[in-house]
């Protein structure tokens, strides 16, 4: 193999400019490159944070979605079991309804036996009223005597 000197020359320039290029591009780009690293590195970070993140919430939206279900199916229950009630409801509604319309019918009464009913009420009143006359003398009476007995305990203890 025979080489030219002048291919010699020009490799080794060659090879000369490309490391003095390849410094000054190396020395400008250094910073930006290890910035945009970081940059990079948070940016990663932050994605997949974001994953774990998205997989917990599918997570906790399975369970909703199953709970979910599981109260439409106690919903579909409670509405048959409403819709089942309701006529028995209805029914006994008319029952009490029909029972308060008899309860309230008052008998048709004659005058005389008007009139009898009022002086029988009059006279009840009546005893009442002196049944609480007397009560209230008895009363009265009680406090009395336990006012004097009071008296006689202290006389004897003092």
């Amino acid at each position: 193999m025979t080489s030219n000197p002048l291919t010699t020359l020009r490799a080794g320039l060659g090879r000369r400019i490309a490391r003095f290029v390849d410094f000054r591009v190396d020395e400008r780009t250094r910073g930006r490159l290890e910035h945009h690293d970081v940059r990079l590195r948070e940016a990663e970070a932050r994605v997949t944070e974001q994953e774990h993140c998205t997989v917990d919430h599918r997570r906790r939206l399975d369970e909703l979605e199953a709970g979910l279900e599981r109260v439409r199916g106690d919903l579909l229950w409670t509405t048959g079991e409403v819709q089942r009630l309701v006529p028995h409801v209805a029914a006994q509604e008319a029952r009490l309804e029909d029972l308060r319309e008899s309860i309230a019918l008052v008998p048709a009464g004659d005058g005389g036996q008007v009139a009898q009913a009022r002086t029988l009420i009059e006279e009840i009143q009546r005893q009442h009223a002196q049944l609480r006359a007397r009560l209230s003398g008895v009363a009265r009476y009680e406090h009395r005597l336990r006012q004097l007995e009071e008296r006689a305990g202290e006389t004897a203890n003092g």
